[in-house]
């Protein structure tokens, strides 16, 4: 039997919950947008068995689960719980293979991109983590840096502002050669 429970807690977006799974299960987290993308997670996998789920966002400790609007959390925040703490004390695995993460250093990365990279996830992706979303490097060009949200931050109400208040402002100040941090 698990000795924590698994426990929840909204999220800035209202379509998304995340269940803190208090274990790491993860390195990197990745996005599962449709059933078809959670095959490298068979707790995702069992999520996506149920009609009302949009996505689901593995964390390294724990997971968002976005609904359709025609279900309300009060009626699924506890038994998806339930659910998931079945999972974990059956020693369930929660992830069975290694998911490629796209914001690794390539060695052909400009030591710009690298920077950018390194800021990104040793300073960005750990509070964006905390509302349970992350964000992923896509590309730097023309002086923009284009990144994924993912998570709860994909489809968030707030996420315009995460993006242009918190992110864009950060990282321009930092880069001064960064002009606009989009996302796509």
């Amino acid at each position: 039997m698990s000795t924590q429970r698994v426990s929840f807690e909204a999220t800035p977006n209202p379509a998304t919950m995340k269940f803190l799974l208090h274990t790491k299960v993860a390195d990197v987290g990745f996005d599962c947008p449709t059933a078809q993308d959670a095959d490298s997670s068979p707790l995702a996998s069992k999520i996506f068995g149920f009609p009302w789920t949009s996505s689901v966002y593995v964390g390294t400790d724990f997971i968002t689960v976005t609904k359709q609007d025609w279900v309300d959390w009060e009626l699924l925040a506890s038994p998806l719980t339930g659910l998931i703490q079945e999972h974990m004390d059956n020693k369930e695995p929660v992830v069975v293979q290694i998911v490629k993460h796209t914001d690794v250093d390539d060695p052909n990365d400009s030591p710009l991109v690298r920077n950018i990279k390194s800021v990104l996830n040793r300073e960005i992706r750990p509070v964006v983590a905390l509302d349970g979303g992350d964000i992923v490097f896509n590309k730097y060009e023309d002086n923009k840096l284009y990144i994924h949200m993912r998570g709860a931050c994909a489809g968030c109400p707030s996420s315009q502002a995460t993006l242009k208040d918190g992110i864009e402002v950060r990282m321009k100040e930092l880069f001064p050669e960064i002009h606009e941090v989009l996302a796509i």
